[in-house]
Parts: C-alpha cells; structure tokens; sequence
C-alpha cells in the first residue's frame, strides 16, 4: 500500500513557482523613484553637468556670448596661462588664508556652545542671537560692516582717534587689513550656525560621563578635554569639512563689502573666476580656473578624510 501510494506520489506533475513581484512593491518603488527623481534630475543638471562641460571648456578659447561655433580648442595653454596669471595666484593665496577662518570659527563656538548649554538662563534668547547673523541677508550685514569701517566716518575709527589714536587703519580700503576684515566677517556670520551644530552633539553625551568625573574628582576643564572634545569629534569633523569648502565658495561676502579691492587683496578664486567669464568673457580660460578649485577642494577633503581616522572618534 505505502510503496502504491509513493508511485503515485512521484507520478504527479511538480512545477516551479517563480516569485512575482507584487503590485504594491512595484507602486512603493515607483513612488520612491518619483520623489527622488527631482533631487537627481537637479543634481544632473546643475552639478554633473556643469563639472563635465567646464572640464572640455578649460581646454577651449570661448566666449559664451559667441555661441558653441565660435570654440577654439587650445589644448593645456589655458592651465599653462594660470601658472603665470598673478592675479589668480594672489586670488588662491588669499583663499589659503581665509582657511584660518574655519578654526577660529569652531573654537569660539564650541566655547559658546557649553557655556549656554550648562551655565546660562534663556538659552533660547541667546540661541536665537547668535543665529540671527547667519540667516541675515549678507548684502545688508556687509553694508553694515562697510559703514562700521569706513576709514573716515565709521564708528570704529572715530572711537580710536578720540581715544587717541591719530592715524587708526584704513580698514577695508587698506590693502593690509581689507582680508582681515573679511575674515572678520565671516567669523562673526558663521559662529551661530557651528554653535547650534555644537549643542545638538552636546546633547548627544551621556550624563553619566561627566557625573563619574566628577566623582573620580576630575575638574571642569580635564573633563573638557577628556570627555567633551573627543566625543564631539564627528561634529568637529563635520564642521571642519563643511567650512573649508564654504571659504573656497565664498563671494557674496568678497562681492558686496569689497569688490575684490583694494589691489586685489581680497580676491577670491570663484570671485576672480566670475570676472573672467561674466565680465571679461573669458568662459574657457574661467573654466580652466574651475577646474582648478575643483581638484584643490577634492585634495583638501581627502587629507582632511583620511587624517581624521586618527581623531574622530565614532
């Protein structure tokens, strides 16, 4: 009986039954796709595209006004021009400079971040005050500053001449102290942002650290070191990126209070980028300069990726 009932079991048909996709995964699918498809589409447009059209345009002489007819391929002159461009080296040297604006911005920052977090009332007065710069129109905030500075009728000098101060700096129209200004400025701008960044990682430290410190005996100060920078580190580490590659872009700040003068001394490379191809119609030799500040901001992202393997603690 057992072996009839096994022949007729192995006498029936078997068939594979391939798994379909369902209906609701497909829409679910389609609907991911339809929501992320504006973010692509604008990331292809007015970033990949841009990169690889400026990468064949730096090895062109062009002039946008002219149209696509008019392009002159002229193979590595316009990155061999660049070597021996002055204004474009100072533009770049002065970008180096303005790195220095990332730290400072990040140590004044974290300093105001615990205060306010542990040791002051109405945190969110003081939140919303030192936020309020950098959500500020730039334009207005640099009008401001070109007014506080002006070298014969801004406050600050006529506070040092009735001070005593005979022959105070000539600010923003001093070639000297122009870039210091703008770096000034940028501190001042950017301190609210780092310092809202700074106490959302506060918040992210367990309590426990800092009570067993304090029963281990260890002061404010060795807890700062010891416990509150290296776990702010990932926040550090992001600031510390974000910032250096805000300095490299910067030109609204060098556009208004500025102009890139005097003699040159707070010319930017994307300021002096934007002269080249808006102003002197230069779209290849400006495309060249692009390309340039391309693979000088990847360099530094990359030191600073791989340097933070040793400093970052996650």
């Amino acid at each position: 009986m057992a072996n009839h009932i096994q022949s007729q079991a192995s006498s029936i048909p078997t068939t594979k039954v391939r798994p379909k996709r369902s209906n609701q995964q497909f829409r679910e699918n389609l609907a991911g796709y339809a929501f992320a498809s504006p973010m692509l589409l604008g990331l292809g447009v007015f970033t990949l595209f841009p990169i690889i059209a400026s990468f064949f345009l730096s090895f062109t002489n062009w002039n946008f006004v002219a149209g696509f007819s008019k392009v002159k391929f002229l193979g590595l002159d316009n990155f061999t021009k660049l070597v021996h461009d002055s204004v474009f080296l100072l533009s770049l040297k002065n970008n180096m400079i303005l790195m220095i604006v990332v730290p400072l911005t990040l140590i004044i920052s974290l300093v105001l971040a615990v205060l306010i977090d542990k040791q002051v009332y109405f945190k969110g007065f003081f939140k919303i005050v030192y936020f309020i710069p950098y959500i500020s129109s730039v334009v207005a905030v640099a009008i401001v500053f070109q007014v506080l500075f002006h070298p014969t009728y801004g406050p600050i000098n006529q506070t040092l001449m009735d001070w005593g101060f005979a022959n105070p700096p000539k600010w923003l129209a001093d070639p000297d102290y122009a870039l210091y200004c703008v770096m000034g400025l940028m501190v001042w701008i950017n301190i609210g942002y780092n310092m809202i960044i700074f106490m959302a990682g506060l918040q992210s430290i367990p309590k426990d650290l800092y009570e067993a410190a304090d029963i281990d005996g260890a002061s404010k100060m060795k807890q700062f070191i010891s416990i509150t920078i290296p776990l702010l580190s990932p926040t550090t580490f992001f600031l510390l990126v974000s910032g250096i590659i805000g300095t490299f872009k910067a030109f609204d700040v060098i556009s208004v209070l500025t102009n890139g003068g005097p003699a040159n001394s707070t010319n930017v490379v994307v300021f002096r980028l934007y002269e080249t191809a808006f102003i002197n119609l230069q779209s290849g030799y400006a495309s060249a300069m692009a390309i340039v500040l391309l693979i000088l901001v990847l360099l530094i992202t990359l030191i600073q990726w791989f340097g933070q393997r040793k400093w970052v603690n996650y």
